[in-house]
């Protein structure tokens, strides 16, 4: 049988080597791998084995003699004192931007780890070179991180830098990140869903307008949008602006943003078009707000507080899953 690796270092890994050999002992100890009274490789081997120097290994070395997991018996080495771990749990989240509904998840999240983990929230606001900033910062001074990288592509070789077990990504399935941990929507499927949960109200309206500004925005909604109307004989057309766009009677308007929103709830009472009867609005992204304005706004929406539960329990328990929140559409008077 192999014998079990107990340290480990990766020379590419920007981790610092005494982190790295730190962090070797605490998952061997977690794993079951090293039991109190073990022995630990010596100094001497792991200079040898990793070319480190010999104040590298000591200095990790110290540290865990500090928090009480390593002892050392003088002429002999350095053995388990205590599987009793207490690290504290640092997470470091970094979303793209802050609004109403990142808002619930944030607060949701906070709340599901109060005193299990101190939490540190930043924001990269769809500029990569403040994503990768952020990132390469932060390496090494937290113990979990959840990390939104929203529209940038590629970006496997950046988070690899990272420890593997302990990344998770919010809100995007995303193909090279397809290793770690993540609570996503499914944004083409969850459109398509929500049409069909609401196929019977919307039928009545002869043309559905998808107004998609792109961007920052998902670009599968589209697809979403129109295979339903496809395969259900709608007329619909897909926009990015609504300028120039004349809403009539019997259409309905699907609204990412929340300004396109606004407006068209102007234009409406603007031509007296009641909403929910001849003319109807539907907005993206529950909030509070939306219950209220124009005696309802319906919405398509995944669960933001639930989001931010589940990324908390993974946290908190190491999962290790790829889960799908599903979004739903939450009917109000405007449709």
């Amino acid at each position: 049988m192999p014998r079990r690796r107990l340290i480990s270092i990766n020379s590419k890994s920007a981790v610092p080597k005494y982190r790295q050999i730190i962090d070797s002992v605490l998952n061997s100890i977690e794993k079951r791998h090293l039991k109190k009274g073990d022995k630990v490789p010596s100094i001497n081997q792991i200079c040898s084995e990793f070319n480190l120097s010999r104040d590298t290994v000591m200095f990790a070395f110290n540290e865990l003699k500090s928090k009480g997991i390593l002892k050392s018996q003088p002429g002999k080495g350095y053995y388990i004192a205590s599987t009793e771990i207490k690290v504290e749990e640092r997470v470091f989240v970094l979303f793209d931007e802050m609004n109403a509904f990142k808002e619930d998840l944030y607060n949701s999240l906070i709340n599901s780890l109060k005193g299990k983990a101190v939490v540190e929230v930043y924001f990269h606001h769809f500029n990569y070179k403040v994503f990768k900033n952020l990132i390469t910062e932060s390496i090494g001074n937290y113990t979990s991180y959840l990390i939104m990288p929203a529209t940038f592509d590629n970006t496997g070789h950046l988070l690899s830098k990272l420890p593997q077990d302990r990344v998770y990504i919010i809100d995007r399935l995303k193909p090279d990140l397809s290793k770690y941990p993540v609570v996503y929507q499914d944004f083409e499927q969850d459109f398509y869903d929500a049409l069909v949960e609401g196929k019977e109200m919307i039928e009545k309206y002869r043309k559905l307008v998808f107004v998609n500004p792109g961007g920052k925005e998902p670009a599968e909604r589209s697809e979403g949008f129109r295979r339903f109307c496809e395969e259900n004989n709608f007329r619909y057309e897909i926009v990015k602006t609504l300028t120039g766009v004349k809403p009539s009677l019997w259409e309905a308007y699907f609204l990412i943003s929340d300004r396109d929103l606004v407006e068209m709830v102007k234009i409406a009472k603007y031509c007296k078009f009641k909403l929910g009867k001849k003319f109807g609005i539907v907005s993206f992204n529950d909030t509070m707000l939306k219950e209220v304005v124009s005696g309802g706004i319906t919405t398509i929406s995944t669960d933001f507080t639930e989001m931010g539960k589940m990324l908390a329990n993974m946290v908190v328990t190491r999962d290790k899953s790829q889960i799908r929140n599903k979004a739903r559409m939450i009917v109000r008077n405007s449709l």
